[in-house]
């Protein structure tokens, strides 16, 4: 039986969760749905991401955010959460934080909350369901705006 080093990988890329230092980006996930902030979890945590913690709604991911900054390079954020929605806390994070980089996750045919969020100044989007070639691709780009 061979070992996985007798066949060097050819497409060998480095993960998308480290920065150039080597050290990981670190994420807040903010949703409502733990099956959704489970799933992202696994998803930037098999690319190297570290999660520095998760909230369930708004106004929790508003006060984590506060508390962690500036250790925190990314946020995930649903639309719609109990006691304060996703576009609110999107527009506190960014008014205590201009630098912020938001990506918003939405359920199809929330297009215009979507453009809204984008207007505030987040970063991207993400679909629900996640796709996670798509999640990754998305929290990237929005890791180099």
């Amino acid at each position: 039986m061979k070992a996985k080093t007798d066949f060097p990988a050819i497409n060998e890329a480095p993960p998308e969760g480290l920065k150039p230092d080597g050290t990981p980006y670190r994420v807040l996930i903010v949703d409502d749905s733990m099956f959704i902030a489970k799933q992202l979890s696994q998803i930037l945590s098999s690319a190297g991401f570290e999660i520095a913690a998760t909230a369930s709604n708004g106004e929790e991911g508003l006060e984590k955010y506060k508390e962690l900054s500036p250790k925190i390079d990314l946020v995930t954020m649903d639309i719609t959460m109990p006691k304060m929605d996703g576009i609110t806390a999107l527009e506190k994070i960014m008014a205590f934080d201009r630098e912020a980089a938001v990506v918003m996750v939405s359920a199809l045919g929330k297009n215009d909350l979507v453009k809204q969020s984008l207007l505030l100044g987040a970063k991207n989007y993400i679909v629900k369901p996640l796709d996670r070639k798509k999640v990754l691709e998305r929290v990237v780009q929005s890791l180099k705006k």
